[in-house]
């Protein structure tokens, strides 16, 4: 019987193979549980109990200003600055300020590239299923000596979307001007991956 695992923000996949057979099967099978959760946890990017929930304790207040958008999407910037605000705010333990002065850290963003690809078609021939890619540029700075906490040159999201206009699309920003609530979907969603990835570093 194998097991594989794979492994977050990482991208690498780790293969775990075992056969057991005879009647101490099932006391192997719970040795074999505790290993795996032990490596999985100091390995793989399982978060332990106090970990991956803060930044350093002098981190009090983050500005956030608007991020660059680099892409032909309109106001993704605006929505996707708000949520990821919003979803500092929501871990409970920090000021969130639009600003890049008076601050503890400043988070800057930019939005380099959202591709749309179709994955499926309808009868029609018209495209039912897309996989929406959004990469950014994020980097998180210390303001008492600019020292960089955290960067990503490009932090990649993908996710797919079913189609429901009826209507094709042939780029990023035709496809939001058809489906108006994917793009909410897609900057609450990619948020949250900015904010865990940020917060699991520490």
């Amino acid at each position: 019987m194998a097991l594989t695992h794979h492994k977050g923000h990482q991208g690498h996949t780790g293969h775990y193979k075992m056969s057991f057979h005879g009647k101490t099967a099932t006391g192997i099978w719970l040795c074999v549980l505790c290993v795996l959760c032990g490596e999985f946890s100091a390995g793989c990017g399982y978060a332990l109990a106090g970990r991956g929930s803060f930044l350093p304790a002098y981190v009090k207040t983050i500005g956030i200003p608007i991020f660059v958008n680099s892409t032909t999407v309109f106001n993704v910037e605006t929505l996707l600055t708000e949520k990821v605000r919003r979803e500092f705010i929501g871990r409970g333990r920090y000021t969130v300020l639009p600003q890049d002065t008076d601050v503890d850290a400043v988070l800057k963003g930019t939005v380099t590239s959202i591709t749309i690809t179709p994955v499926s078609f309808a009868p029609t021939q018209l495209a039912s299923r897309y996989t929406i890619t959004m990469t950014a540029r994020i980097e998180l700075r210390d303001t008492r000596g600019n020292a960089m906490l955290w960067e990503n040159p490009s932090l990649v999201f993908r996710q797919e979307y079913e189609a429901s206009s009826g209507a094709n699309a042939a780029d990023a920003a035709a496809f939001f001007g058809h489906e108006t609530n994917a793009l909410d979907r897609l900057s609450d969603e990619f948020a949250r991956a900015i904010v865990s990835a940020i917060l699991e570093a520490f």
